[in-house]
């Protein structure tokens, strides 16, 4: 694939919510506002007065009050995806599976601004509309993304994961020269407040779910005062690695959302809040190991690191 950055004009989205116990007897209004709060209560309204919301398929007024079980619908209107890096190098492809590196500012799958503009609808339109992501990389996050191509594949490796059988590596630059050559952490991942977004996955004490992450030092980088690490996702919450590193007091360097002790960094008023889609830090899925669904051998699948996530002794083998 070309390696330009690529903008696209979509054909619209329809949103649809099944409308739970705890919303009965909110307007329409109501309920778009305090659950989506990437618009303003206006912005809300004219979409309504436009006619853009249904509720079981009949035009809604905002003042519309609702019962459990109904079926809202939101048609979004045609927008323009922002640009993304076009280039998705393949890995491996065979019948069951094709496995791809994934270029850091893609997303791999739709969500907020993105639909065409992701990983995979391209992996799609190119490579077959079966094609189903075993795992997800956030946006920011570069390296293999792995795709069933059949049901045989989709169920023995989603079994796979489910059970911890594929072993998912990924490398890492973080703040603090000082980290620990092995560090094993278990902070639990949940929900937390953030009011940006209403709710956000952060490290908690006593709630959320179990999450295991195993640290390697891979180089100290005194002059920057940073460190290289190798992480090891022995469960796949969201935002897991980016959590795990802030909460044992080292997060990767340049996150803009998650500060020391894994919580999102307090939000400066007047500021553009830092959302989880944003840059700015170095991470990279570098090797997934997998029993392959059709042969059953071992499959290693490595996407090289980008420059500044070698070693230097790396970097003087690709010099």
């Amino acid at each position: 694939m070309a390696k330009d950055k690529v903008a696209c004009l979509n054909d619209g989205w329809i949103y649809r919510n099944l409308v739970p116990p705890e919303a009965a007897g909110l307007t329409v209004l109501q309920f778009y506002t305090s659950r989506y709060g990437h618009s303003t209560e206006s912005e809300w309204r004219c979409r309504l007065e436009n006619g853009q919301v249904q509720v079981d398929q009949r035009i809604a007024t905002p003042a519309m009050t609702l019962a459990p079980g109904q079926v809202l619908c939101y048609h979004r209107r045609p927008w323009h995806e922002p640009d993304v890096p076009d280039h998705i190098t393949v890995l491996h492809d065979d019948p069951f599976l094709l496995a791809v590196d994934k270029p850091s500012g893609l997303p791999t799958m739709p969500g907020g601004n993105y639909l065409h503009n992701t990983l995979l609808h391209r992996v799609r339109a190119r490579y077959g509309q079966d094609l189903a992501p075993l795992h997800r990389l956030g946006r920011a996050t570069s390296g293999v993304v792995v795709f069933a191509r059949c049901v045989t594949a989709r169920r023995a490796l989603s079994a796979d994961m489910r059970q911890g059988r594929i072993r998912r590596l990924y490398r890492g630059l973080v703040d603090g020269a000082d980290i620990p050559p092995v560090m094993t952490i278990d902070v639990p991942v949940g929900l937390v407040d953030y009011p940006p977004l209403g709710k956000l996955h952060a490290a908690t004490a006593h709630q959320g779910k179990c999450a295991l992450s195993l640290i390697l030092l891979l180089e100290r980088r005194h002059k920057e005062d940073r460190a290289l690490v190798q992480v090891e996702l022995v469960t796949g919450r969201s935002h897991q690695i980016r959590i795990h590193l802030a909460a044992a007091g080292h997060p990767l360097s340049g996150d803009p959302l998650y500060g020391v002790g894994g919580r999102p960094r307090t939000h400066v008023a007047g500021a553009e809040p830092a959302l989880p889609g944003h840059g700015g830090f170095h991470l990279h899925a570098e090797r997934v190991e997998l029993q392959h669904p059709g042969t059953h051998q071992r499959l290693v699948l490595v996407a090289p690191p980008p420059p500044l996530l070698r070693r230097m002794d790396e970097a003087k083998d690709h010099g």
